[in-house]
């Protein structure tokens, strides 16, 4: 199978389409109280309908192509199965911002990526409580709903709108607060909204400037591609390993509008510990 072979037309509305079906379950479930909490490893929140949403995803792949491999955040875990890019893989998150979604929170949204030949072809992350979906393809400028966005051609650091996030597990906390200051101050300010794949959807579309974190495939896929389409400098303040496609490398990631990337990557480089 080759990229030419690929209907990325055809793999965008599945992908649109699917993501709005989950977004619809996910909303349902937080409008009727239908859902309920869980823990997993005692700390990260997962909930009834993150599954639900999950199992309905997977199931609408398998039917549609069911050669294709599948990464999602909640059933199929095996995050080395992105690191071959060669056969088509969804990496897929059905709730990003689970915490927000339980809270009643706005910040919340499906995330679907498809990647093939090396890189991401597809991405969709449907916000269903803001009513806003952005889509891009590798051969397409990005949207949201519908239409063409940009990044904000922001040109000076100082006047920035950076987001980040932090993990559930705080042993690294000590070392992303050291960034979060150096950042901070030399920036207009910082926000941490609580879904990565919208903040960088914001990062697309203007709203934010730029946005750093450690992440994993599922959370940032479809969104990078998303901002990359937009106009956005997509990379890592470390290095990338070479067995590893750049474009689902999870650590350190940076994201921005042009001009204020290489200002953000010379503060935010000297702070990774080796």
């Amino acid at each position: 199978m080759n990229q030419e072979s690929l209907d990325l037309q055809a793999l965008k509305d599945f992908a649109l389409n699917t993501a709005t079906e989950a977004g619809q379950l996910i909303q349902q479930a937080r409008e009727q109280n239908s859902f309920e909490k869980d823990y997993k490893d005692q700390q990260e929140l997962v909930t009834s309908a993150d599954i639900a949403a999950d199992k309905l995803i997977i199931e609408r792949i398998r039917a549609a192509y069911p050669s294709h491999k599948i990464l999602t955040e909640e059933t199929c875990k095996d995050k080395s199965l992105a690191n071959d890019l060669e056969h088509p893989i969804w990496i897929i998150d059905p709730i990003d911002g689970t915490v927000n979604f339980a809270h009643g929170q706005m910040m919340v949204a499906v995330s679907i990526a498809l990647a093939f030949a090396g890189e991401v072809q597809v991405g969709v992350v449907h916000n269903p409580f803001m009513d806003e979906t952005f889509v891009a393809t590798s051969e397409e400028a990005s949207t949201l709903n519908g239409r063409s966005i940009h990044v904000s051609g922001l040109s000076d650091l100082q006047k920035a709108l950076v987001a980040t996030g932090f993990p559930y597990n705080k042993s690294t906390v000590p070392e992303i607060m050291e960034r979060v200051e150096k950042v901070l101050m030399h920036c207009q300010d910082i926000r941490r909204l609580g879904s990565a794949a919208l903040d960088i959807c914001w990062v697309a579309c203007g709203r934010l400037d730029a946005y750093f974190e450690s992440l994993s495939p599922w959370d940032f896929a479809a969104a990078r591609l998303i901002a990359q389409q937009a106009g956005a400098t997509c990379g890592h303040f470390c290095q990338v390993p070479e067995d590893i496609p750049a474009c689902i490398y999870n650590h350190h990631l940076l994201i921005a509008t042009p001009d204020v990337y290489l200002p953000l990557d010379d503060l935010l480089r000297p702070t990774v510990r080796s």
